[in-house]
């Protein structure tokens, strides 16, 4: 997930302003709320789609940006807590309008798993969810958004969802801005959202370019089918547009994809602060780690700031900052805990601590002092984080 660097629009706030003008009260951070399942739409064999009511009360804390994600919790039968993320595809409010009430959110039905699978099987409308306030940094703000702006994205599979809702704003936003999405899917029977993406061509056929590629089906006209790959994409990216005159790149879907593309841009000249990505699915494949140090202290503490408060615990042998907090902090922010989600993101104020996995932080990021309190273990005998900054 990527912060916004100078040379590209900046991360709106999502709790500036209520409806009513006044200072909106920030949303705690891993703060739940009931929602009402409004409406469950099957979007293919494996994909659906879960629109939530927000109550007026809530609707200021809902306030998203573009490409802002969900978490989402259950408890099973047997006591334990699930959680996991889903993106909201539905456009962002407007800055000086109110909260939205409603949010949609699409969930690829994942083998074995144990909330796709509730989603699919058990979830209908009427039914009450628990979910987290927005959180997320992939995202892009129309309103900051350069004149004549021409952003672009490949995406695979459910990495279309923040990017329906990132291009879908923005266009509506700017009429002056233009958008190129590049989707890789398997076949035209598995893709996520055919209608919505086709109701965007339609709206803005001038400024909102497609290009589909499917890696297991041949199409009647357009690419021919196989994978997006680094070669791939480094010769068709500057056959559809210039490539150096595009403000903004989002990259989201498999970890193989997104480094492709990454690797592709890299290839064509385009310089890194342009590019913005968000992982959706990692394979069995070497974790890209960025850490102060290379070894882990058998015992320390932590000091966490979390909504305004501090307080210092000791970290178990081989335990995360995120679990040591958790033992005495409920509220902390996190999502998969495997370091894609970046839900659990903390400022590093004092100390060295070894990261066991990184998918979700930009190197800007990491390089600023942030790290993911899931994967981060202490190497000096005290650490001090910040959920706050």
């Amino acid at each position: 997930m990527a912060v916004s660097p100078p040379s590209v629009p900046s991360v709106p706030s999502v709790s500036s302003v209520s409806a009513s003008g006044r200072p909106a009260r920030a949303p705690r951070h891993g703060a739940f709320h009931p929602l009402t399942v409004a409406a469950v739409d099957r979007l293919t064999d494996d994909a659906v789609a879960l629109t939530l009511r927000v109550p007026p009360e809530l609707r200021d804390e809902y306030r998203h940006a573009p490409g802002q994600h969900l978490t989402l919790r259950r408890s099973t039968p047997e006591g334990t807590e699930i959680r996991r993320t889903y993106s909201i595809c539905s456009p962002a409010p407007a800055a000086d309008g109110p909260g939205p009430e409603l949010l949609r959110v699409g969930v690829r039905l994942v083998e074995g798993g144990e909330f796709s699978t509730f989603a699919h099987k058990e979830v209908a409308a009427g039914d009450v969810l628990d979910v987290m306030v927005p959180a997320g940094r992939f995202v892009l703000d129309p309103v900051a958004a350069p004149a004549a702006g021409h952003y672009a994205a490949v995406v695979g599979g459910s990495g279309i969802t923040p990017v329906l809702s990132i291009a879908a704003t923005l266009l509506a936003a700017r009429p002056d801005a233009r958008f190129c999405l590049v989707r890789s899917d398997r076949t035209a029977a598995s893709t996520m959202f055919l209608d919505e993406v086709a109701d965007l061509k339609d709206r803005y056929p001038a400024r909102f370019q497609l290009v589909t590629v499917l890696s297991r089906e041949e199409q009647e006209a357009g690419l021919p089918s196989g994978r997006l790959d680094e070669d791939r994409l480094a010769a068709l990216l500057p056959a559809l547009l210039p490539v150096a005159e595009v403000t903004g790149w989002f990259l989201c879907g498999p970890y193989g994809l997104v480094q492709g593309a990454e690797r592709a841009l890299s290839s064509l000249g385009v310089v890194r602060t342009r590019v913005h990505e968000e992982v959706f699915h990692v394979e069995d494949t070497a974790p890209p780690v960025r850490a102060t140090a290379t070894a882990a202290a058998t015992h320390g503490r932590v000091t966490a700031r979390l909504d305004g408060r501090s307080g210092t615990w000791p970290v178990q042998d081989g335990e995360s900052l995120l679990d040591a907090v958790l033992r005495n902090r409920a509220d902390a922010p996190y999502a998969c805990k495997g370091g894609v989600c970046g839900t659990c993101r903390a400022f590093l104020v004092t100390g060295e601590v070894r990261m066991d996995r990184n998918f979700a932080l930009e190197a800007e990021e990491t390089e600023a002092g942030f790290v993911l309190a899931c994967q981060s273990h202490p190497v000096t005998e005290e650490v001090e984080i910040d959920f706050d900054r």
